[in-house]
């Protein structure tokens, strides 16, 4: 009989972690993906949470993600987990979360996930654009046709440093000076999925 495994936790690497979902067709138009910040934007912010049972979806976020995919957009998730380098998270809790945001928001086509700490030295954590990058390769976007939906500045200077366009959907968490330097901002992720379906490549800086 074959002994029963558990998940190996992958050897900390440069990269992130990336988890694939469905396959789906990259369209020609823009935006050719559209990639979402986890905690705080699709989710409620829980401080390095492995429980997928504490998993929250924020308000609106199913209906806005659904009309992304009713455009035949491909949708996925850019996070940085810091909890993994810390000893506070591992590679199986951060998949087991991953699985109950997909049970409740539907299905990713890509997670591109950051185990690294802050002095870690990565390209990969954001603000750095590797997260960004990363998804776009794996999912075949070009990433000047890729939009990065986020609530804090990290996310929007992410996808501008990758080349894409971003979206900040400010919190209580967001620091006005991030909301400020912002080149689109949205009230919530309904309006942020309106706007990311509606920005153009040439869209001068400061319009939202």
């Amino acid at each position: 009989m074959t002994p029963l495994t558990t998940p190996r936790e992958p050897r900390r690497a440069p990269g992130p972690w990336l988890f694939d979902g469905p396959p789906q067709p990259v369209p020609d138009g823009f935006p050719a993906a559209v990639l979402f910040d986890r905690d705080g934007t699709l989710v409620v912010d829980v401080p390095y949470n492995g429980d997928p049972a504490r998993v929250v979806p924020m308000p609106t976020a199913r209906e806005a993600v659904d009309a992304v995919r009713a455009q035949g957009i491909p949708v996925g998730v850019v996070s940085n987990q810091s909890g993994v380098a810390r000893g506070l998270l591992t590679y199986r809790q951060v998949a087991d979360v991953r699985r109950r945001v997909d049970d409740l928001l539907g299905p990713f086509a890509l997670w591109a996930v950051c185990p690294h700490g802050p002095d870690d030295g990565c390209g990969c954590r954001k603000p750095a654009p590797g997260l960004v990058l990363a998804a776009c390769a794996r999912l075949g976007a070009p990433v000047d046709r890729t939009v990065v939906i986020g609530d804090i500045g990290a996310d929007v200077t992410a996808a501008r440093a990758a080349g894409a366009r971003g979206v900040l959907v400010p919190t209580p968490v967001t620091r006005p000076e991030e909301t400020a330097q912002a080149e689109t901002t949205a009230p919530d992720l309904r309006a942020a999925v309106r706007r990311a379906l509606a920005l153009a490549p040439d869209l001068t800086p400061g319009e939202s």
